[in-house]
């Protein structure tokens, strides 16, 4: 169906008044009138075959803003969007983030029709460990329960005790009662969770894989105290895939929601946002009276998607963009899922 000129100037209008503060990308990219009008008709049709084929899309807050702002049902972090996965009564959901997400809602809405806009959306987290060696791991640490981050393969999350994101993890891990973890994949959110436990008085011996998050991995001390000497006042946030150097002396680390509320519920002259530029590009929009200096970084991975794939992907998928699974493998995961929901906190 093709929109008439007042439909796509109305539409654009609507980009416009949720894109213009958007100006955080280091590829510089800007958001006017003129670039919203370009992705209107791209939008209109997005959500008129939404309706249409009763679909739902999920986009994570690090893929482009006119997805999250265009075309988006929900945006948020890895738990809030497992959450709508799994309540999700949607013929069809469409992922708008990397494929081990869009594996989690095909573990949690089975009947559902999950598509990935791009296949090639991985996550260098995922994709440091597989079921293989996951099992290898645990024949070594045979009295060791096993907690899965929730960036990791289905496979993985089959081979695991119980799934946690970066806003449960060390209230997941403190209540379990083993005191031996075997924490995959990510070592550095590891490290962090081991110092956690040891401020709280914790006794765990946490073991880990040797993951890392190519985006948080690359941020340093250096960057921050530079950071300081030049905005009096800063705040930095930074999530828990950094390293426990730059944790260690940054103001908050937190999940990418709980980032989200902490700067919005805060007062600093500035902010320096250590993860990726989609979250700042999402306060930009949501909180635009605060202040962002520079130093987020763009994933690869999620800037794959995009309004066209995801239209593609909406018209006539392709055999790989549909994501499929093992049913044994879907089945075991989705316990290791559950187990989360079941012991996160419920304030």
């Amino acid at each position: 169906m093709i929109a008439t000129d007042q439909e796509i100037e109305l539409e654009a209008d609507r980009l416009l008044r949720s894109l213009m503060n958007v100006d955080c990308d280091p590829r510089g990219k800007q958001w006017n009138y003129e670039a919203c009008r370009d992705i209107a008709p791209l939008t209109l049709e997005i959500n008129r075959l939404k309706r249409e084929k009763e679909a739902v899309i999920l986009a994570h807050s690090y893929v482009e803003p006119e997805i999250i702002y265009g075309v988006a049902d929900f945006r948020g972090d890895s738990y809030f969007l497992s959450l709508k996965a799994r309540e999700a009564r949607a013929k069809i959901i469409v992922f708008a983030g990397v494929v081990f997400m869009a594996e989690t809602a095909k573990i949690l809405s089975p009947e559902a029709t999950v598509l990935v806009p791009d296949r090639d959306s991985g996550c260098s987290l995922a994709d440091s460990l597989t079921g293989d060696q996951l099992r290898r791991l645990k024949s070594l640490y045979p009295d060791a329960t096993v907690v899965c981050y929730i960036n990791s393969t289905a496979d993985v999350k089959a081979e695991s005790d119980v799934c946690v994101t970066s806003g449960n993890v060390y209230h997941i891990v403190e209540h379990l009662p083993a005191k031996r973890i075997l924490f995959v994949p990510d070592r550095l959110m590891g490290d962090n969770l081991r110092n956690e436990l040891k401020q709280r008085g914790v006794d765990k011996e946490i073991i880990t894989s040797d993951g890392t998050c190519m985006v948080h991995d690359q941020f340093s001390p250096t960057d921050i105290a530079a950071a300081r000497d030049r905005y009096p006042g800063l705040k930095v946030v930074s999530h828990p895939e950094c390293t426990p150097e730059v944790a260690a002396v940054s103001d908050f680390v937190g999940s990418t929601g709980a980032m989200m509320k902490y700067v919005k519920n805060t007062g600093a002259p500035y902010y320096l946002m250590l993860t990726e530029c989609g979250l700042v590009g999402r306060l930009q929009v949501e909180a635009p009276e605060k202040a962002f200096i520079g130093g987020c970084r763009l994933c690869p991975y999620m800037k794959l998607n995009s309004l066209q794939k995801i239209l593609q992907a909406l018209r006539a998928p392709e055999p790989q963009q549909i994501i499929t699974l093992d049913e044994d493998i879907r089945r075991r995961a989705a316990r290791c899922i559950e187990r989360m929901f079941e012991l996160s906190p419920t304030d």
